[in-house]
């Protein structure tokens, strides 16, 4: 399963400025699988090192920590050779394991020579530090829908998506939008991708689905503080519901009748630090820098992936058995607006948030800041197109461009983009078009 942040480790790797690289990310989006890939094809060998499945290799990182003594350890221990260039050494769950987080730090200033890179799981990691300043950083995240399409084999219809040609994309809008359902309901978990890929089969696909949610269900009782427990489930559970609504605004009384965010707090910081939940926050100001204008206390929250919302949901699959029923009038949009916030996190540096008045009458679905610029997105689930919100905020801001994805496709009338729904992740490219 190829990966598009494969083309960023190898950036990574031919850098002059390398440092140890962490790899962030949830659980089971394939962090492991990736760089292990990654060492297989780019290198002579690597040396992999699981702190959580070896309890030994803690031994490696004890009092003295510097890289030599490190090295050495690694050399006796997998009696292997380990080379500056030819070898990858691979410090995966390091999470469970704070002195080989420390020992980034002395890789990077006194022998960066040596390829190092880390692993885990934003729910361990959250609960460590890393050396400051001492480390490369990258994410990733579940899928998205052009690396689902190549997973899947259709190589073909990418290419021609990729190529922004848009009379010849639409021709092919009627597979296209089928294609999107099909990933809608799969998402984008690397493991639900491999199964539907291999088998095609939806409902031995759903049953991973619920076995990756009954896993993080667990994870809540092994992590966290027994009182926070229920907290954090009540919440998990709660996020379906407030998809579902017309105005996504999160509410903690919704929760619970007098439910406070006080109350909550520590449960949601939980949820968001491990990278289960993407809290989206509102401005009514929509300046730049818009992180600046965030109004934190007003919120949209969101899950790590559309599949699993869809399985958490327990959306019936048998619908897209049935051509004229779209999942995309399902949920009320519910489906489609988690898609494009999923969409939207991967691409690199473009802060998000949503807009809304002060009166809550109007919402428009994600504001982003796109280089020296502010643009609206208004996020709609099928072929009707009408936004009040959108004409509020395009009366109100005079916006130079203005974004509107749905099943429609591609338009330009200025200010506004008239983007599908499957081409989200070739917004920056459209833009610069």
């Amino acid at each position: 399963m190829k990966r598009a942040a494969y083309s960023s480790l190898l950036e990574w790797k031919k850098s002059s400025s390398r440092k140890p690289l962490v790899l962030y990310g949830s659980r089971q989006v394939g962090k492991t699988w990736l760089l292990q890939d990654f060492g297989r094809k780019e290198y002579k060998n690597t040396v992999y090192l699981n702190f959580d499945k070896n309890r030994d290799f803690h031994k490696f990182f004890g009092d003295d920590i510097s890289p030599n003594r490190i090295i050495r350890s690694l050399k006796i221990y997998f009696n292997t050779e380990i080379s500056f260039e030819e070898t990858l050494i691979i410090f995966d769950e390091i999470q469970e394991c704070q002195r080989a987080k420390d020992s980034l730090k002395y890789f990077h200033e006194d022998d960066p020579r040596y390829h190092i890179a880390a692993a885990g799981s934003f729910l361990g990691i959250a609960n460590g530090k890393f050396p400051v300043g001492q480390v490369d950083e990258f994410t990733i995240y579940p899928l998205s829908f052009y690396e689902f399409l190549e997973a899947i084999g259709e190589f073909r219809i990418l290419d021609a998506v990729r190529s922004l040609d848009f009379s010849l994309i639409a021709g092919l809008s009627g597979k296209l939008i089928d294609l999107l359902k099909t990933y809608m309901y799969v998402g984008g978990m690397p493991e639900v991708v491999k199964t539907f890929a291999e088998r095609q089969d939806l409902n031995v696909m759903r049953e991973v689905q619920e076995t990756i949610l009954n896993n993080y269900k667990s994870d809540f009782s092994k992590h966290i503080k027994s009182t926070d427990i229920a907290k954090v489930r009540m919440l998990w559970d709660s996020i379906p519901f407030h998809l579902a609504k017309e105005k996504k605004k999160f509410m903690y009384k919704e929760i619970k009748q007098g439910g406070r965010a006080s109350e909550f707090e520590n449960a949601m910081d939980w949820l968001v630090n491990t990278g289960l939940v993407y809290k989206v926050s509102r401005t009514t100001d929509p300046k730049i820098p818009l992180a600046s204008h965030a109004e934190r206390e007003f919120f949209k929250l969101y899950m790590l992936d559309v599949g699993l919302l869809c399985a958490k949901s327990l959306l019936n699959i048998t619908t897209l058995a049935f051509p004229n029923n779209s999942i995309f009038a399902e949920f009320k949009g519910a489906l489609s607006e988690q898609y494009v916030l999923q969409e939207l996190k991967i691409l690199k540096h473009l802060p998000i948030f949503y807009w809304g008045n002060a009166s809550g009458k109007s919402e428009v679905d994600f504001i982003l800041q796109y280089e020296n610029e502010i643009v609206p997105l208004e996020v709609k689930s099928d072929l009707n197109t009408k936004s009040y919100s959108l004409s509020v905020y395009i009366e109100k801001y005079l916006p130079s461009r203005v974004i509107r994805t749905s099943l429609k496709n591609y338009g330009k009338a200025p200010p506004l983009y008239s983007i599908p729904l499957y081409m989200i992740e070739s917004i920056k490219d459209i833009l610069k078009s």
